[in-house]
């Protein structure tokens, strides 16, 4: 595991939980608005400062009993040959394990339920099919997402969808499709689902710098949004 960061407490990052969060370097994807990276892009990332798995496993040893769980976020956490086992030792010690993924590793996603090393799934939900070229230039991504999100949705593992609105990338009229999209994949996940996620824009800081004048989107628009997707999934929260 090549890990970039590590958050020792939040009660944000893992619905309904107190966890740690670790941040894992590398990303196959490119999303202009990123707001990680120098986790994401090779020309900023600094691995002569990456943390010791010791350093993780030392702290969370001495937080048994008060840490329910840890987060493995990124960057993207399917790209590390070593995540299996690094995830099997912080299970070993009762956490449990939350996971934000692209889900475009469809193998590795395999591999964890298999395992059933993951207790909470969050996808991030890019944009329709057609726009994931924006993100990546891999052919094969969206038929990887289709089949992680319904191996998850066929698991008993939590799953959480979550989608960044930002102008050219995923706008209002894209939830249309995205819904349509998800049904196709599994008509049960939206009734499974523990929350959909809409997160707003942050311009502060993007690996397209270009994005730093795009402005947040109005709550009145992300409400819309919200009300859409209220009618096919239970809980759904806006976040920034």
């Amino acid at each position: 595991m090549i890990i970039g960061g590590f958050q020792k407490f939040t009660m944000l990052d893992y619905p309904e939980k107190v966890a740690a969060t670790v941040f894992t370097v590398g990303c196959n994807f490119r999303c202009p608005y990123c707001h990680n990276p120098e986790i994401v892009d090779p020309k900023l990332i600094d691995y002569d400062r990456a943390l010791d798995e010791k350093e993780i496993f030392d702290f969370l040893e001495g937080r048994k009993g008060s840490l329910d769980g840890v987060c493995i976020t990124g960057g993207e956490p399917t790209l590390q040959s070593g995540l299996v086992e690094f995830i099997k030792k912080i299970k070993e010690m009762g956490f449990l394990i939350k996971i934000d993924t692209n889900a475009s590793h469809s193998n590795v996603v395999k591999h964890l339920l298999n395992e059933d090393l993951v207790d909470y799934w969050a996808i991030d939900v890019k944009t329709v099919p057609e726009k994931y070229k924006i993100m990546t230039k891999k052919e094969d991504v969206v038929k990887n997402i289709e089949q992680s999100i319904d191996m998850i949705t066929q698991s008993r593992s939590e799953l959480e969808l979550r989608t960044t609105v930002v102008s050219g990338y995923a706008i209002l009229d894209d939830f249309d499709k995205i819904i349509d999209w998800i049904n196709g994949i599994n008509k049960d996940a939206f009734s499974k689902l523990h929350r959909y996620s809409i997160q707003n824009f942050r311009p502060e800081k993007t690996l397209n710098s270009d994005l730093g004048k795009v402005l947040p989107c109005q709550e009145e628009y992300l409400e819309k949004i919200s009300n859409k997707m209220k009618k096919i999934c239970d809980n759904v929260i806006i976040v920034g």
